[in-house]
């Protein structure tokens, strides 16, 4: 009675042997990264992922078994990490294209009981999610943000600050010297007055002291 039961939990997709995220999602030019947990009964089995319906020579596959190596198929590697029962499946460098659903799976090989053969696999499906790059999610971009721009207008203010003197003194060489434009306001303004008394005929001469008055008029 237990081995119908058992065909059953090993074909059902993310059943209590096998499990892990169901949807995963990354960014064009990034990288994402799947981790799938399994019973310890299958430390030595071969662990693998592949795009659903994962068939062989025309879906990648990549595959590792109970040991930490990393096995790599183009840009995609998975590493049995056997010590905590887990496997981590990488892909790097993702492009639009790699969008779709995946199977993280165990190849599994009946040998219990005096039976040898194969069982359905188990695996559970995962979707994946590509979206498109932003514009903030850009390293460059940030760069340019956080690092570059506050460094030029550090170095413009400095250069600002150190030519301040010259401007000044460039900004007193410009402008009309005051001193010297105030006295000779005062000549030309005296200048006209004397010459529109001498037009005018108000011109007149000396008036007699007292003394000269009683010299007159003794006389």
């Amino acid at each position: 009675m237990w081995l119908p039961l058992a065909l059953l939990l090993l074909c059902v997709p993310g059943s209590l042997s096998l499990s892990g995220p169901s949807t995963v999602m990354g960014i064009v030019g990034g990288s994402l990264r799947v981790q799938c947990r399994y019973e310890e009964k299958y430390k030595t089995f071969t662990k693998y992922w592949c795009r659903q319906p994962c068939l062989p020579l025309w879906n990648q596959i990549v595959a590792a078994r109970g040991s930490e190596e990393k096995m790599r198929s183009g840009r995609v590697s998975i590493v049995d990490h056997s010590g905590d029962l887990t496997f981590t499946v990488t892909l790097e460098n993702l492009t639009a294209d790699d969008a779709g659903k995946y199977r993280c799976g165990i190849a599994t090989m009946l040998h219990e009981e005096g039976l040898h053969g194969f069982l359905p696999d188990l695996f559970f499906q995962v979707q994946v999610f590509v979206s498109p790059r932003s514009l903030f999610g850009s390293v460059h971009f940030l760069l340019l943000i956080l690092l570059k721009v506050p460094l030029f207008l550090i170095m413009l203010s400095a250069v600002l600050w150190v030519n301040r003197p010259q401007w000044a003194i460039c900004g007193a060489q410009s402008r009309p010297d005051e001193d010297n434009l105030r006295p000779s306001l005062s000549i030309d303004i005296l200048s006209r007055d004397t010459a529109t008394q001498t037009r005018g005929g108000r011109t007149s001469d000396p008036k007699p002291t007292s003394s000269q008055k009683l010299v007159k008029i003794n006389k």
